[in-house]
């Protein structure tokens, strides 16, 4: 407190309570995305999910949409929302109703969990999914200039970089909890839904409280711009390799079925770690290598995730996935590809776009590969009713062909 007070002193009275604001602001804005990044982490439908539904029997056709329902869901309705939300005077309360949905949301699974079994669970789980993403979606496209208005441009990225170093720490222990602790019933993971849902509400109770000024309303928003897809060739391209990359976010359920491990805690944990350790070591590396060349990393994304992929069906056909960490060493390597594409696909859309045209070439993006999120999605699902050797043979090769479409994009780097 007397580092603020002394912070304030020289100032005016009004600039003294704009600067306490702020500050204020910046403190909500870190807790509250610090409790959404670890509800996040701890809902994962990748991972945790995924495990779950495998051990209330829910069929392997219906867990390979979980991660499409959770993609796609968050993307498509944007377009739909940007215009309602720019219409609003007060953009925070967009925000407070996403998190309450999500929060409603994780509540519903973990009832799902405890009172359901087979197809009943994954059914009401894959609901519960949708309404999650829609209210993600919600989120994300009113949080960027809810944080715009409320908390000064030096301070933002501490926001979201305190968010997900917390994010990060709260699934490392949730993982050592997992592999460490006593026993091996679901009741762990069912408790941590729970908390995920806890998290959400909290979260939306306290943005609740932002101290946001009054916006002026923007109408209805512009209609959707399909020029960029008539017109460029060059985005058409970037929106086939995109679409077929999306399988190394699809992928990941498929280890968790892999093997047998899907019924020991320690096996999640064990896939926790590796998805956590992947996101630590590859992220920076992944930057500064778009840096230079953006297509490349798309491209060697999708090759080693191809690899990867390979890997683990070879170990299955094997008889050697069943090992405690067997499986999350070969996911590792797919989750550092997967933050390779990641990086690659955002820095090479940015780069790519004229500059008066990139809010249109990211609404469009961001639309067409929800849709080819769930296309991929419906694929691997048929896919996995013969077994999830075969859906991760299928999106191996997709993958790789990714990586070939990626290396027939342009240079745009540099440029």
């Amino acid at each position: 407190m007397t580092d603020t007070v002394d912070l304030y002193e020289n100032l005016t009275g009004a600039e003294a309570e704009v600067r306490a604001a702020e500050a204020r602001n910046g403190l909500r804005h870190m807790a509250a995305l610090s409790m959404t990044k670890i509800a996040d982490g701890l809902i994962d439908p990748k991972l945790v999910l995924s495990w779950l539904a495998g051990s209330l029997g829910v069929p392997a056709a219906i867990t390979g949409l979980f991660v499409p329902i959770r993609e796609a869901g968050a993307l498509l309705p944007q377009i739909l929302m940007a215009g309602r939300v720019e219409a609003m005077a007060h953009r925070k309360w967009a925000w407070v109703a996403g998190s309450l949905g999500q929060g409603v949301a994780a509540a519903c699974i973990a009832l799902a969990a405890l009172l359901l079994q087979g197809w009943a669970a994954g059914t009401a789980i894959a609901a519960a999914l949708a309404l999650l993403a829609v209210s993600r979606a919600l989120c994300s496209v009113s949080y960027k200039d809810i944080l715009g208005k409320t908390v000064e441009k030096r301070r933002r990225g501490a926001v979201t970089g305190v968010a997900g170093s917390a994010a990060s720490l709260a699934v490392l222990g949730f993982a050592a909890l997992l592999i460490f602790g006593p026993g091996q019933e679901t009741a762990p993971v069912v408790i941590a839904v729970a908390l995920a849902a806890g998290l959400w509400l909290a979260a939306a109770a306290l943005f609740s409280t932002l101290e946001e000024r009054a916006s002026e309303a923007a109408g209805a928003g512009r209609p959707f711009d399909l020029t960029p897809l008539r017109e460029d060739a060059q985005f058409r391209r970037f929106i086939a390799a995109r679409g077929a990359l999306t399988v190394t976010a699809l992928a990941p359920p498929y280890f968790v079925l892999l093997g047998g491990g899907q019924d020991a805690l320690r096996g999640l944990g064990a896939l926790l770690v590796a998805s956590a350790a992947a996101s630590f070591v590859s992220s920076y590396l992944w930057g500064r290598l778009a840096d230079r060349s953006s297509r490349w990393v798309l491209a060697l994304s999708g090759f080693v995730a191809a690899g990867f992929m390979a890997l683990a069906v070879g170990l299955d056909l094997a008889g050697l996935s069943g090992g405690l960490w067997v499986v999350p060493m070969v996911l590792f390597g797919l989750m550092v590809a997967y933050h390779g594409v990641r990086q690659g696909r955002s820095t090479y859309l940015v780069d790519m776009a004229p500059e008066d045209s990139r809010a249109s070439y990211s609404a469009l993006a961001n639309t067409l590969i929800g849709v080819l999120l769930l296309l991929v999605g419906l694929l691997g699902g048929a896919l996995a009713a013969l077994g999830p050797v075969v859906a991760l043979a299928g999106f191996a090769a997709l993958s790789a062909l990714g990586g070939v479409l990626a290396l027939g994009l342009a240079e745009v780097e540099g440029r």
